[in-house]
């Protein structure tokens, strides 16, 4: 049994390409946990079979209209859509689905850690930051900031480090700070405020 066959391989890329996309689209977006690719056969199976259930009516349409003689170049593109185009966008009506306030409720939310729910937004924030060790550093968390994202261990860094008072409120910019990086072992809580 040869698997390199055309008409195995025209099943592999059929039957497996599809979900495999999705699978590594949605991972794009939602990082979770690294599963080796024998694991995500079974679903990029299942990925691609809803695929081609949601596209089942074109399907049909366009082998019944005999596109393929009229306009080949149309036919082709037709199925690069089905093939490589339509499982991007069902990952990005999926997502829409689990994000959407109206069905919050009714299914776990995507983002695996509240980490990366509050950072994913890139929204510009002043966070003091209290360390186990009973200090506190903090600063600007804007466009150079970064934070880390699952599964790695959570870090951030602030573009600029503050002086922080007693009182958890910061007074003003060290001068010629390059920012702060704080690992997530050292971090007891994080306290946000709008950025203005």
């Amino acid at each position: 049994m040869d698997i390199w066959e055309v008409d195995k391989l025209v099943l592999f890329i059929a039957f497996v390409i599809p979900g495999f996309l999705s699978i590594k689209f949605y991972q794009l977006i939602f990082p979770g946990t690294v599963r080796s690719a024998s694991d995500q056969l079974i679903d990029a199976i299942a990925y691609s079979c809803i695929n081609y259930a949601l596209l089942f009516w074109a399907v049909v349409y366009v082998e019944g209209s005999g596109l393929m003689s009229v306009h080949p170049s149309l036919y082709y593109l037709f199925y690069v859509f089905v093939l490589f185009i339509s499982p991007f966008l069902l990952v990005l009506c999926w997502k829409w689905l689990r994000t959407h306030e109206r069905f919050k409720g009714s299914a776990p939310h995507p983002t695996a850690k509240p980490w990366d729910y509050v950072f994913e937004s890139s929204k510009p924030f002043w966070i003091v930051i209290y360390l186990k060790s009973g200090k506190m550093v903090g600063g600007k968390y804007s466009g150079k900031s970064f934070a880390s994202s699952y599964p790695v261990e959570e870090q951030i860094y602030l573009e600029e480090a503050w002086i922080v008072s007693p009182e958890g409120i910061l007074e003003r910019a060290i001068k010629g700070s390059a920012g702060v990086l704080v690992m997530a072992s050292e971090i007891s809580y994080l306290e946000f405020s709008h950025y203005q």
